[in-house]
């Protein structure tokens, strides 16, 4: 029996994820900040519920030292993350911390303390929930994208470090997803010299024809299963309809040429 370690599973991906690889015959190590009020995946066969909170070094720490005491862990799946949305002038300095600590350094963290693991086995999997968005860039969303493309390059690179000691790394890059995330998983900037034109960019991520091209987090934990399941040595698998779009107008056109179309999507310049 395969084991995986899995942050952020109280709800959307996370949470299909450790259904899905429960089904699949995994051993499942959730973590999430709160497990007293997980009701559902405690029943699961093979699911174990651990507390984590990925801003919190000394947790991460004491729960790695646990978790390898007990499980011969294979795969180590970081996906807490949320997001924030809103003009960056209006972002405080607590909401722009928050969010880089819980989407990059969280994610770093994490891989930091099972590194040695890993190491030690001569094999290994990291996989990241990074998002489209830290290939491509969206109005109102500056802060994400520093996260995001923070955790894809900082995969990237720590790939070549890590190949030789028989550790892959993989980032799977969703689109949007039909979960809360937009909801209880989304912080939002304001100022009022850009209240208008957030109204309008906001309108367009909830467009009903948009999120038709939405994911399910089952899909998405299909593509995640499938990353960590297909042995290719391929660094990013794009997830969802709407994702795949994007990915293929920005490799398709110039820098300049793909923020020309953004602007028309999105503020109708």
């Amino acid at each position: 029996m395969k084991t995986i370690f899995i942050t952020g599973t109280s709800t959307g991906l996370g949470k299909a994820a450790v259904q899905l690889f429960a089904e699949k015959g995994w051993q499942v190590i959730a973590t999430m900040r709160k497990p007293e009020n997980e009701k559902e995946l405690e029943k699961l066969p093979n699911v174990k519920l651990m507390a984590l909170d990925v801003t919190d070094l000394a947790q991460i720490e004491q729960v790695a030292a646990e978790v390898t005491s007990n499980y011969d862990v294979d795969v180590v799946f970081n996906n807490a993350g949320y997001g924030l949305a809103g003009p960056f002038e209006g972002a405080t300095d607590e909401q722009i911390v928050r969010n880089i600590n819980t989407n990059l350094l969280g994610v770093m963290r994490v891989t930091k303390t099972f590194i040695p693991h890993f190491r030690a086995k001569g094999r290994g999997l990291f996989i990241t929930t990074t998002s489209i968005g830290g290939t491509v860039t969206m109005p109102m969303n500056s802060v994400y994208h520093a996260a995001k493309f923070g955790v894809e390059g900082w995969s990237e690179s720590l790939s070549y470090e890590l190949e030789p000691l028989g550790i892959k790394v993989k980032t799977v890059a969703p689109g949007g997803i039909t979960t809360d995330f937009a909801g209880r998983s989304l912080d939002i900037s304001q100022h009022e010299a850009y209240a208008e034109t957030f109204e309008k960019i906001a309108g367009v991520f909830q467009d009903p024809a948009r999120r038709e091209n939405y994911s399910t987090p089952e899909q998405v934990a299909a593509v995640v299963y499938e990353a960590v399941t297909d042995e290719k040595d391929q660094l990013k698998y794009i997830a969802g309809t709407d994702a795949q779009a994007y990915f293929n107008l920005r490799k398709s056109v110039s820098q300049d040429e793909f923020r020309n179309e953004v602007k028309k999507i999105f503020l109708d310049l």
